[in-house]
């Protein structure tokens, strides 16, 4: 998620936002919205629940995503991220052979599909997320959708930055929103 999140930030998550979860159960009660386009947010890692993971939801039920030499289009339309940071200046050409294979979007012989794959539909009860660090993401483009039930709240503000390599807080992102 760099820039918008650096390693040493601490967040707060609003976990009350997409529903309070009935204990031992998926069910949601007083559910405020379901997640939206944009949101940033905190969910178990669907290859291993025991670890959680942030990432921007970047299609919700129904929406139909694809990506274009690392333009992101959504239901058909070019969306713009000014939030979103390219590492690397190459562009992964386009397969038309890119599908997903156990869980994996590859192309022949393995094949990385990053930079160009869809249309994909995302299903009822899960959102496709990515991270803004898009050249070094690991998100749905590689393990697919986010089921809803793993989703547990919406990234909020930084309430602590800590620097590890110079050993000092970043206080000026100390209350910053996360957008």
């Amino acid at each position: 998620m760099l820039s918008t999140l650096l390693i040493g930030d601490h967040i707060l998550v609003n976990k009350f936002i997409y529903g309070t979860k009935i204990p031992f159960s998926d069910k949601r009660v007083l559910v405020f919205r379901e997640p939206a386009r944009g949101d940033v947010i905190v969910f178990k890692y669907p290859e291993d629940p025991s670890r959680d993971f942030i990432k921007r939801v970047i299609g919700v039920e129904g929406d139909v995503i694809e990506s274009k030499d690392k333009v992101l289009f959504v239901n058909g339309l070019k969306v713009t991220e000014p939030y979103v940071q390219h590492v690397d200046s190459e562009v992964i050409p386009r397969s038309p052979d890119c599908h997903y294979e156990s869980g994996i979007l590859t192309g022949p012989n393995g094949q990385n599909c990053r930079d160009n794959f869809g249309p994909l539909k995302v299903p009822r009860g899960a959102v496709f997320v990515m991270g803004d660090n898009r050249d070094q993401s690991y998100d749905s483009r590689f393990w697919r959708f986010v089921d809803l039930s793993l989703i547990k709240g919406e990234a909020l503000i930084i309430y602590w930055s800590w620097d590890s390599q110079q050993h000092w807080p970043r206080l000026a992102r100390i209350g910053k929103v996360i957008k």
